[in-house]
């Protein structure tokens, strides 16, 4: 199995942690367990991929490397998992081993330990008992804060679904009663502006009691925008003012929130050292992994409400598992259970699905809301109706819009050969920057900078964002617009790409290089912070980061941009897929342009992200439980 091994290495199926994790986990089971060093290398491979654990079921019986002159060929599924449970370096759930073996599921312990204490303590929370309350001084609460809407259309554009049930107000409501909650929703379906009236809800039940809340999300990026939604939405939220000033005025990163240091084995909170908090409001849960998650959940009081927000249709995490989707299993809308239904219909006087009778409910089901309604996309949004194809899957259709003339706000435009790009780039960057440095005022910079992002799928390559920053560069010097004449000149956008908690820099954030007048003019980086000030930064005390005129889909999660040009790759890649292209989409408030080859874009909408965990089943036991109307 060894050969067999440095085959798979040699042909880069597999990567050097992989082989020698294989050879590790071999050594300790010994030289005659060839299957056992095959599964080890499998487990670590998959996991390098996002996958919380290996479905032995997948591989079994089939050959890797097919077409290859020595193809390795995997071994029967029944012989595989009765080899590896035999073995003295797999164990069941609850046994120190370096692997375990769950059903057909193969972990790495640590990943398993991660995945089976957030289930466990999700689904105590999802069980826990409705808390004693005044339902008169609820629903008072509940019908100041959610009106009746001005507006009574009974569809809506982004969906395209029934919206006379008033998913705020239900949101609302189970975020009251439940100790943990999920609200999800595309762009534009007010989660933010939701949560900040539930924050209101939850001080006016608390009967003047100050609650501790915590507002959280997993990139420096977007802790500062659900910071700054926050604070809008006090202005204008019908309550006193001493409860709108209960409601917190920061947010921070998860790892900052749970103290975590560089190298240490645990972070200031976790389980033996809880967060002192009663509320915890967790925002962009699609970029959330399954550690983070985990150590957050584990650090967090049972008496405290957990509400997680975020987008079920955009890229998951870029660390390990598809930890939000299968939370809120991606895929299904669930109805709720007749009894959390009559609860809630009586407190918000608002119908929601219930599940026909005889039909099982998970607790997760009562535990979720989906924000419907869209207030940022008119009915006839190209943006709105490709995004909607795009989730389902119809390819063709989404093309379709973007090639119609009358989706204004969102185009089609065939990708450009590699020779003949930095001519397509150059009117659209020359319009786009021509006045971003006709002022050195951070505030101005930053205004006239953010409007445009290019948007890629790949880091490398002539599409990918290393050439195209570099094309972008060449351009704005040609023109003027730059003067690329020091590696930190003045209008240089750079993307941190590593926390680093010395400088108080987080992954996401962005900065401009401007000259500071309190210090002879030098460079400096500036970066504004969630206050509404800018902080500056010596060049040389920033660690991991990179230039962004361009950045990648993935990092433009939690960002938003009035437009947007999307360059796909001129090859197919496993990196495109449907959630992808929706994300992309979706990063636009007024405009998107796609550029790119049809058949590559069919490929990725017909492709969705698929990672192995066993999660959704720990949290969704049956698939019965699907919407029912009565």
């Amino acid at each position: 199995m060894n050969q067999h091994l440095d085959q798979l290495y040699r042909q880069q199926y597999l990567s050097a942690l992989d082989l020698h994790f294989a050879r590790f986990i071999q050594g300790l089971a010994g030289d005659d367990a060839p299957d056992v060093a095959l599964a080890a290398a499998l487990v670590s491979r998959w996991r390098g991929e996002g996958h919380i654990c290996l479905d032995l079921s997948i591989p079994a019986g089939k050959f890797l490397l097919p077409g290859t002159n020595d193809p390795v060929r995997c071994p029967d599924l029944d012989h595989w998992c009765q080899t590896l449970s035999e073995s003295p370096v797999a164990g069941q759930p609850g046994e120190w081993k370096p692997l375990i073996l769950v059903g057909t599921r193969l972990y790495l312990y640590r990943y398993w330990e991660y995945e089976n204490k957030l289930a466990m303590i999700l689904k105590q929370r999802m069980q826990a008992d409705l808390p004693a309350f005044d339902e008169n001084r609820m629903r008072e609460s509940l019908d100041r804060l959610f009106p009746p809407p001005v507006s009574d259309g009974e569809t809506d554009g982004w969906q395209g679904v029934d919206i006379r049930t008033d998913w705020q107000k239900v949101a609302a409501f189970t975020a009251f009663a439940k100790s943990f909650s999920v609200i999800s929703g595309g762009p534009g379906t007010g989660k933010t502006f939701t949560v900040a009236k539930i924050l209101a809800l939850l001080s006016e039940q608390s009967r003047g009691i100050p609650l501790r809340i915590a507002l959280t999300a997993p990139t420096g990026k977007a802790a500062a925008r659900m910071q700054e939604a926050i604070q809008e939405a006090k202005s204008v939220l019908p309550c006193t003012e001493a409860v709108k000033a209960a409601l917190p005025a920061v947010a921070s990163t998860i790892h900052r929130l749970l103290g975590s240091v560089p190298h240490a084995r645990h972070p200031r909170y976790h389980e033996d050292n809880l967060l002192p908090v009663d509320v915890v409001v967790v925002d962009e849960g699609s970029m959330i992994d399954l550690a983070l998650l985990s150590r957050l959940v584990q650090a967090t009081p049972d008496s405290a409400r957990l509400i997680l927000l975020g987008d079920k249709d955009q890229l998951a995490s870029v660390e390990a598992g598809a930890v939000f989707g299968d939370i809120c299993h991606t895929g299904h809308r669930p109805a709720y259970s007749p009894a959390f239904a009559e609860t809630c219909r009586r407190m918000t006087g608002e119908s929601i699905p219930v599940q026909g009778p005889g039909r099982s409910v998970p607790p997760a089901a009562d535990c979720h809301v989906e924000l419907l309604r869209n207030y940022r996309f008119h009915a006839e949004s190209g943006i709105a109706a490709a995004s909607r194809a795009v989730n389902d899957g119809d390819g063709l259709g989404a093309l379709s819009i973007l090639k119609t003339a009358s989706a204004g706000d969102a185009r089609w435009q065939p990708l450009p050969t590699p020779e003949a790009l930095y001519k397509s780039l150059e009117n659209t960057l020359t319009e786009a920057f021509a006045g971003y440095l006709t002022t050195t005022d951070p505030q101005d910079v930053f205004g006239r900078f953010n409007p445009l992002r290019i948007l890629c799928v790949l880091r490398e390559g002539p599409y990918g964002v290393g050439h195209v920053n570099n094309l972008v560069e060449e351009i704005l010097h040609r023109k003027k617009i730059i003067r690329r004449d020091t590696p930190w000149y003045f209008g240089r956008p750079v993307l941190i790409t590593r926390n680093d908690y010395t400088a108080r820099l987080y992954n996401g954030d962005i900065g401009i290089v401007l000259p500071d007048p309190e210090g002879q003019n030098e460079p400096r980086v500036f970066f504004p912070t969630p206050e509404g000030t800018f902080r500056k930064i010596l060049p040389s005390r920033l660690g991991s980061y990179e230039t962004v005129f361009a950045m990648t889909v993935h990092k433009s999660q939690g960002s938003e941009f009035d437009r947007v040009l999307c360059l796909l790759p001129d090859r197919d890649t496993p990196l495109l897929t449907r959630e992808l292209i929706y994300t992309a989409l979706t990063r636009a408030r007024k405009d998107v342009t796609i550029w790119g080859r049809e058949d590559i874009f069919l490929k990725a909408v017909s492709r969705q992200i698929e990672r192995s965990s066993g999660l959704r089943d720990a949290l969704w036991p049956t698939d019965d439980c699907e919407e029912s109307i009565d």
